[in-house]
């Protein structure tokens, strides 16, 4: 699978224990939420690790992979824009190796002007990997010597042979128009490139009693207010593992996020419930800075925070996908159900623009309900 900008291989297994333990120990592991499992960067070390790993308990099955590995080769006469050809590499097309020197000045300036412009970590690594995959498959040829049709071809390239959805695309072209634009100096009009158009795609809700289910199933102190936080705030999971002790105002009921998705502050409304579960989780764990701690004393890691909804959503037999931020999806559909102004839950949510909360009316299941059929109005 193409994840987060990289080749990796995903491990499917049936439940087992003894199996978990032992792909959990590989150095680098790590866990996909949006597909739920384990995967792997695509490397020869990491395959081979991993064979080392299991092969008391289980054996590999790489048919699907050698057929990918075969398939993949044929990529490198697969980008042939209208202007001259571009030289690509062969074998090693997509796989982490250095870059040329041009363009390895190219993406040193990138990364740089990336960091002066104080753009999230997240934001930095998720672009860096982008522009990295164009940089790679270019090898010898200079990135600044790209026209507008190099780089379309390249778009279509990674739409139909690399899988890309249209939310994945859109990324990729953000780092691309960012180098042009803002390291290379080229006008917008230029790289105004053409935008796939985004899938209206309803986000996965939960109803009020699974909700409930969820939180009573979760018998440790720390990840039941952990949950209760996440959807009594709407919170994205980056705003509620660096939630601070000093962030809950019990005196104006508020809680404030700090320096949030695209560095702004906001407020949001402190639940009497959740106060009252956190005075009795802060009295039990006595946190000292942030709210939720890791084993470190640090914030409580992304990863973790998922785990957690996952094992509440297996305790609460809940068969409905989704991570931390599905619970901020039902958080600001069950306040609109309530009745609660959408211009309010704009600022809760911390949305720039209202057009990003009115997709929440999709899912007003209650509303929905209470609309009668004009067929069903007429006088029979």
């Amino acid at each position: 699978m193409h994840y987060r900008g990289q080749e990796s291989f995903a491990l499917c297994y049936s439940e087992n224990k003894e199996l978990e333990n032992l792909v959990r120990r590989l150095k680098t592991i790590k866990w996909c939420v949006a597909k739920s499992c384990w995967y792997l960067p695509l490397t020869k070390e990491n395959y081979n690790s991993l064979a080392v790993a299991i092969k008391n308990k289980a054996t590999l099955e790489s048919k699907a992979l050698k057929t990918y590995l075969e398939q993949r080769k044929a990529v490198t006469t697969e980008l042939k824009p209208s202007a001259k050809p571009l030289a690509v590499q062969k074998a090693a097309v997509l796989i982490q190796h250095s870059l040329s020197g041009v363009n390895l000045k190219a993406y040193e300036a990138f990364k740089n002007l990336l960091h002066l412009k104080a753009y999230s970590p997240n934001t930095i690594k998720t672009y860096c990997n982008e522009f990295h995959c164009l940089l790679r498959l270019l090898g010898e040829v200079d990135v600044s010597t790209l026209t507008k049709g190099h780089i379309q071809s390249y778009l279509l390239w990674l739409l139909k042979k690399k899988g890309y959805s249209e939310a994945h695309l859109h990324t990729s072209i953000n780092a691309i128009k960012f180098y042009f634009e803002k390291v290379e100096g080229r006008s917008k009009e230029f790289y105004d490139l053409p935008r796939p158009k985004r899938p209206l795609i309803l986000p996965e809700i939960l109803a009020e009693e699974e909700v409930l289910k969820l939180i009573q199933r979760t018998h440790n102190l720390k990840h039941q207010c952990l949950l209760m936080a996440a959807y009594a705030a709407g919170l994205r999971v980056s705003e509620l593992v660096n939630l601070k002790v000093k962030d809950i105002d019990s005196k104006r009921m508020l809680i404030y996020l700090r320096a949030a998705k695209g560095k702004k502050d906001r407020i949001v409304p402190l639940s009497k419930k959740l106060l009252d579960t956190l005075r009795l989780y802060v009295k039990q764990y006595q946190p000292k800075e942030y709210l939720f701690e890791g084993d470190d004393g640090g914030p409580y890691s992304t990863r973790s925070a998922q785990k957690v909804l996952h094992a509440a959503k297996k305790r609460a037999g809940i068969q409905k996908g989704g991570s931390i931020h599905s619970l901020r999806h039902t958080y600001a559909t069950h306040l609109l159900e309530a009745g609660t102004d959408i211009r309010y839950i704009q600022a809760f949510l911390g949305h720039n623009s209202l057009k990003t909360t009115m997709r929440y009316t999709h899912v007003m299941q209650p509303k929905i309900e209470a609309i009668q059929s004009p067929l069903d109005r007429l006088k029979w």
